[in-house]
């Protein structure tokens, strides 16, 4: 505050002063008449030096201001004009009425007063059309934040470019972790002369070595299958721009040795963290191979997952050890519970409850009562046709329980096993992953991103043809004698049957010494055709289906039913199947209205085109070759314009989770 503000005393206190003062000095003139007119000489003295120190104080109160409104009008129009601010004022008809010089600097020209807002940015009208805040656009060389002021028709530009430059430093800085895992080494070289086993690791090594020196990557082998990989964000943006071509690279040199050598990767981005990335490398590389391996999984904090690879189909495993560590370690688990609930997916298929079927077996073998859980309002033809055969059989019929009484029969000491899924939304009661603490999962299908919470025992092998294969082995080593009754072994076999159409698609040694077993406890395959019939009006259903189809793009064919037609899951998946046995057709889609009516899209390829990865993006899932999904809320068109939007983008590269 100025010092002459200080000088002003004037106020209600002084003038009381001054009216005591009066008051006083007349009392004195009573008593004293010559020294009451001292005073008031005084008084006037005083009064009159406080009126000219008042008007002394007014004139230089308003030279202040004066000076001061003059000081910051000069401030404002420099700010207003040579800040490193833009500002422009437009019309109603997006003309620009005026702009400091700031703008005609960046736009580099004197004037462009009259010009639409598009001579600046193209991107100014839709913004303002849309009521945006803010946003950044680019002009020239440089990025500004737009703040709109659309009730003034006013627009004010930052220049953020620096700060925009350093966020993307800080960014690809980042660290990455990755760990690096040979899928099958130890088969491959198991047996091989120390000689050429060298050899082997030599090369890949080599290619490894090769790979990580172009792009600048820090790697370091651990042990005799397994690499740890650092970088940073920048190189993982070259990484993916060619979708981890060092997984081919790998799996080429190795073939020219006649040898099938495939890499996993997990890798770990989104945190400074070193231990948090370390175990998000690890969760990657876990899910890399519960998909089947051959592929890179790329997890952030945020839980997101990108997927590359995953090419080729999953190599059958040349050991059974695994099959018979699970089974003893599924007895075990038996044995320590009071009962046994099963479980599959909603809308089962021959597979779900087979596996079902095999698992009740492995429980009642331990001395354990199990049950089934079953919704029989939601089960297609096929399915209906077995538990038609099932009612007749009572000693097997009684175990098959409703959801409602599933949640009743649950005890903290029950074990639920899952079959034929793992993923929670799929299961048929998803109430009783919550209620119960024991939860075992067996599944053939590729791991996805969405997983049961905490299981205490998982056997999930993507190479299997089916979930009933996995189970039938389970039940070959149980520790104690087993009998099967034919329909048990029956519906175990109809699974394979089912998942492998007859023996043609993801069949393996296994499957066949798995069916083998099944055909030696009294499998009866004329009723496995029986279950698999169908009639005439679906044949004739599935038809039109197929006729509905066009080629998308090359080797692509989509197929679509009318809007007003709704279809069974089964008929939808067997025309994608028919579909792919057209000459020239490498990946088949059919989109149909579900009987639930949702919208329901089956993809089958040949092995080029990975489907599950298109149907993942639909929050689908399945094998490389064999994946589905079903949307809610969506008509036929609008889940066949997405589904071509994500063939688009995977086939540019786009394959993203």
């Amino acid at each position: 505050m100025p010092k002459f503000l200080l000088k002003r005393w004037h106020g209600y206190p002084v003038i009381a002063l001054f009216v005591t003062s009066v008051v006083l000095v007349s009392i004195i003139t009573y008593f004293h008449w010559m020294i009451g007119m001292a005073g008031f000489v005084l008084l006037g003295g005083l009064f009159y030096y406080a009126m000219k120190a008042e008007a002394s104080f007014q004139e230089e109160l308003g030279d202040y201001i004066s000076t001061l409104s003059h000081r910051l009008k000069k401030v404002g129009e420099e700010a207003l004009m040579e800040m490193p601010i833009g500002i422009i004022l437009y019309d109603e008809d997006f003309k620009i009425e005026w702009a400091n010089p700031y703008m005609g600097a960046l736009i580099e020209e004197e004037s462009f007063i009259g010009h639409s807002l598009n001579h600046v940015s193209e991107e100014l009208i839709p913004h303002i059309k849309s009521d945006a805040k803010e946003e950044v656009i680019k002009i020239n060389t440089h990025r500004f934040q737009v703040n709109f002021k659309k009730e003034d028709r006013l627009l004010y530009f930052f220049d953020v470019t620096e700060q925009l430059d350093l966020e993307r430093l800080y960014d690809e800085e980042q660290t990455v972790m990755a760990i690096i895992y040979l899928d099958n080494y130890e088969e491959v070289t198991q047996g091989l002369d120390d000689q050429f086993r060298s050899t082997i690791n030599s090369k890949v090594t080599s290619v490894l070595n090769e790979w990580a020196n172009v792009h600048g990557i820090f790697l370091k082998r651990t042990s005799s299958e397994r690499f740890l990989a650092v970088f940073n964000q920048r190189i993982l943006y070259e990484l993916e721009k060619n979708k981890f071509s060092v997984l081919d690279e790998v799996r080429e040199s190795t073939a020219k040795q006649n040898i099938s050598l495939t890499l996993s990767i997990g890798v770990a981005s989104g945190t400074s963290s070193l231990p948090e990335l370390g175990q998000l490398a690890q969760s990657s590389l876990d899910l890399a191979l519960g998909r089947g391996g051959d592929q890179v999984a790329i997890k952030q904090t945020n839980g997101k997952v990108r997927f590359y690879g995953g090419k080729t189909n999953p190599v059958e495993k040349r050991t059974r050890v695994r099959a018979r560590v699970i089974s003893h370690a599924l007895s075990e688990l038996v044995a320590d519970s009071d009962k046994v609930i099963i479980m599959g997916h909603k809308n089962p298929d021959m597979d779900s409850i087979g596996s079902a079927i095999g698992i009740l077996k492995v429980a009642q073998v331990n001395g354990k009562d199990g049950y089934i859980v079953l919704d029989q309002a939601n089960i297609d033809i096929g399915v209906q046709r077995l538990m038609d055969e099932l009612k007749e059989t009572e000693s097997i019929w009684k175990f098959f329980i409703s959801p409602e009484e599933a949640l009743e029969l649950a005890s903290r000491d029950t074990l639920l096993v899952v079959v034929d899924t793992h993923k929670p939304t799929m299961v048929i009661e998803e109430k009783l992953l919550s209620k119960l603490d024991h939860v075992v999962v067996i599944d053939h299908h590729r791991r996805g991103e969405e997983f049961i919470k905490d299981p205490v025992l998982v056997y999930m092998e993507p190479y299997a043809s089916s979930t009933a294969e996995l189970v039938t082995e389970l039940l070959e080593y149980q520790p104690k004698r087993l009998k099967m009754r034919m329909l048990e072994a029956t519906a175990l076999l109809a699974g394979i049957i089912v998942d492998t159409k007859s023996f043609t698609l993801r069949t393996g040694s296994r499957t066949f010494d798995a069916a083998s077993y099944l055909r030696a406890h009294g499998a009866d395959t004329i009723l496995v055709q029986k279950f698999l019939k169908e009639d005439l009006n679906t044949y004739t259903r599935r038809s039109k289906l197929i006729e509905s189809s066009e080629v998308y793009k090359k080797g692509i064919v989509i197929a679509k039913s009318s809007p007003e037609d709704a279809y069974n899951q089964v008929v939808i998946a067997q025309a994608a199947d028919i579909l792919l046995t057209m000459n020239g057709i490498q990946a088949s889609f059919v989109i149909a209205n579900r009987i639930d009516g949702r919208v329901s899209i089956s993809a089958r390829s040949l092995g080029d085109i990975n489907v599950q990865m298109i149907m993942e993006r639909l929050e689908g899932g399945g094998h490389l070759t064999n994946a589905a999904c079903q949307i809610e809320n969506s008509s036929i068109d609008e889940a066949e314009i997405h589904l071509k939007r994500i063939i688009d983008e995977y086939i540019e590269g786009g394959e993203e989770e």
